[in-house]
């Protein structure tokens, strides 16, 4: 029987749930089972935890999954190639020819681009709405929904939904609550506890942390979605390798403390941007002016590391502040050590051009890393001036 978890803390979960000392050789880091396949004592014969081929099932894989659902508070949890792999495995499991998904109006592009592109062709409709707007959700929500499908804080804007309230009007409805909550982390916000019923992240991100590894996952304490789950990503393979798992692993370990750094250091960001008279607007979910902040001060323990902002002089101004950061790394992703900077509307939310989810041409979105506060402050000034 599994240890039970639940009565110690974030930070001990991290480094314990799920990764028990190896019982042969009493490695305290859980090994990399680089095998494709295992013996079995006879046809059917499987040994102890039941493995039989790394598609299904696989040590370190299984050591990520317990980690990742004690973290989140869920019974169970599944690691995937990518976040985009856990995505469709999700929708595919939940919707099917005909079937709707609310999907919040400031979406990640790639999650726009997966239903807009390729579940539309299946017969899967979907309707943007504001996901903050209760009333709005509501009224966006048809009898054949069957997804509500949320970030919060959004990318690229840092929108907030309240998540209880969501679960609430979702369940009213007979719809299934997933929650991205690749931005905030377990660490900072656990969404099964506040009624959702699915929680998905891209692990590349702060699950990972070090920008050395794609991966994804999904966590839910339903049975009967875990087993759909399950059985689509068996069928269909979307599993990330031993070393991808234990990749994420090894980053999980030191989540929170790289979360309290992250949100350090933005908010000296923050602060440094809201005094530069060529920022327009910053988008922070720890400003008190911040649409969404009562909320997220309610259901987040602090408010980050993902900044996102506007400047004067538009969409070529922004591009040029983005090619003269020199810390700030002009690259795609977010969440790990280093900090990133991109333009959404060109690079990650590329796919929304032309959509009610595109990206305005003045706006940047900063993902900020644990170096020095006081050097990334003055790289952004140097860039802005």
């Amino acid at each position: 029987m599994a240890e039970d978890t639940s009565r110690w803390g974030f930070e001990t979960r991290a480094i314990h749930a799920g990764q028990d000392p190896d019982p042969r050789t009493g490695a305290v880091i859980v090994p990399i089972y680089a095998t494709s396949t295992f013996a079995q004592d006879g046809v059917g014969g499987v040994r102890d935890g039941g493995y039989e081929y790394s598609r299904t099932a696989n040590p370190t894989r299984s050591a990520l999954e317990q980690a990742l659902a004690s973290l989140e508070g869920g019974r169970h949890g599944l690691a995937f190639a990518s976040g985009m792999a856990a995505a469709d495995i999700a929708l595919r499991s939940m919707t099917r020819p005909g079937d709707h998904v609310v999907l919040g109006s400031d979406a990640y592009g790639g999650t726009f681009r997966l239903l807009d592109k390729v579940l539309s062709l299946w017969g899967v409709e979907y309707t943007p709405v504001e996901l903050s707007d209760i009333d709005a959700t509501r009224a966006a929500i048809r009898p054949n929904t069957k997804v509500v499908w949320s970030e919060t804080p959004t990318n690229p804007l840092l929108g907030i939904a309240d998540i209880a309230a969501l679960a609430a009007v979702s369940a009213e409805a007979g719809a299934k609550l997933v929650i991205d909550n690749t931005f905030a982390t377990p660490y900072l916000q656990s969404p099964l506890g506040l009624g959702a019923d699915v929680v998905l992240h891209s692990t590349t991100k702060y699950l990972g942390g070090h920008s050395d590894v794609v991966g994804g996952a999904l966590i839910t304490s339903d049975d009967e979605l875990h087993e759909k789950f399950a059985f689509l990503r068996n069928a269909a393979g979307a599993v990330p390798s031993p070393f991808d798992s234990w990749l994420v692993l090894r980053g999980a370990k030191t989540l929170a403390l790289r979360m309290e750094r992250h949100s350090d250091n933005a908010e000296r960001v923050v602060e440094a941007l809201l005094s530069h008279d060529k920022v327009t607007k910053v988008y922070y979910p720890g400003l008190v002016d911040h649409p969404g902040h009562e909320i997220a001060a309610k259901q987040m323990r602090r408010f980050g590391g993902m900044v996102s902002f506007a400047v004067q002089g538009g969409e070529q101004a922004a591009l040029d502040i983005a090619a003269r950061t020199k810390l700030f790394i002009l690259g795609e992703s977010l969440g790990g050590i280093e900090s990133l900077i991109e333009h959404p509307g060109k690079m990650t939310h590329a796919s929304t051009a032309g959509s009610p989810l595109q990206v305005a041409g003045d706006i940047l979105r900063i993902s900020v890393g644990i170096e020095d506060s006081t050097d990334l402050v003055g790289d952004l000034l140097y860039a802005l001036d």
